[in-house]
């Protein structure tokens, strides 16, 4: 899909907005919007044209990567969904990069709303890697081949998810027409969902949408980024607010420890 960009953007967020243009985005009219998302479709030369407003891209995309960092920064944790092929690797590399969850192969459905027979599957995950990795298994090769497929299998359905404990705090979905059903089970459980919508996706119930192309690798990749960067910043934070806390209790030993050397010489003294 083409997006074509024509008029002014503003000062809003000049810089990213150069990078969308560059990373998979075309220039659109930007004259009369207030949604980000206008379902205006343009015939011409045979291509499709579609209205996104960039401004509008950069303004939501600067709320959900808020909240981004505010879920991490509070110790969240955050389930990032892709199975199309050109954002299984960027998200896949993403999560385990800032140790978030992932799903890039294919949604089990039930995978949030049935979440107890799920970590069953788990549990039978870990069983098999842990069996076909000893030396002295006790099976034939049929068996030892036939739990290398079920491991294999339940590996890319539910690996990204292995470490999941429980529940994420929010979802990130690009292209929430593809994953639909995780969009539902979202939704059902209250689960806030930040998702790249392109023009033909549906934003009813996205809390945090992003207006934007979810098809062009290299847009893929730009989101990644911003949400590499924004776990990353806000862990930072966690790391120096730690050290804040644990610092003061330090420098109070080390006063305590001289009112007491002092409080000796003073006896001595008298």
């Amino acid at each position: 899909m083409q997006i074509l960009v024509t008029g002014g953007a503003g000062f809003i967020g000049t810089n990213l907005i150069k990078r969308l243009l560059s990373e998979g985005h075309r220039v659109v009219s930007l004259d009369n919007y207030s949604t980000g998302l206008k379902e205006n479709e343009i015939q011409q030369k045979g291509v499709q044209y579609f209205d996104v407003d960039l401004t509008q891209t950069v303004n939501f995309l600067k709320t959900a990567l808020v909240e981004v960092h505010k879920c991490i920064a509070s110790g969240g944790k955050i389930l990032i969904v892709s199975t199309k092929k050109q954002a299984s690797e960027q998200v896949s590399a993403l999560a385990k990069e800032t140790s978030q969850y992932y799903v890039n192969y294919r949604w089990l459905g039930g995978m949030l709303t049935n979440w107890n027979t799920i970590q069953n599957s788990i549990k039978r995950l870990k069983q098999l890697e842990d069996q076909l990795s000893k030396d002295n298994m006790g099976f034939t090769k049929k068996e030892i081949i036939k739990f290398g497929k079920e491991k294999d299998k339940l590996q890319r359905s539910l690996g990204g998810i292995a470490e999941m404990k429980k529940l994420p705090n929010i979802i990130f979905i690009i292209d929430t027409n593809i994953e639909s059903l995780a969009v539902n089970e979202a939704k059902k459980l209250g689960i806030p969902i930040i998702a790249v919508l392109d023009t033909n996706s549906d934003p009813t119930g996205i809390e945090f949408p992003i207006p934007g192309n979810d098809d062009a690798r290299r847009s893929i990749n730009l989101y990644c980024d911003l949400l590499s960067n924004t776990i990353k910043d806000a862990e930072k934070h966690i790391a120096e607010n730690t050290e804040e806390k644990s610092s003061p209790k330090i420098e109070s030993k080390k006063n305590k420890n001289k009112i007491v050397k002092s409080e000796k010489k003073t006896s001595q003294k008298k």
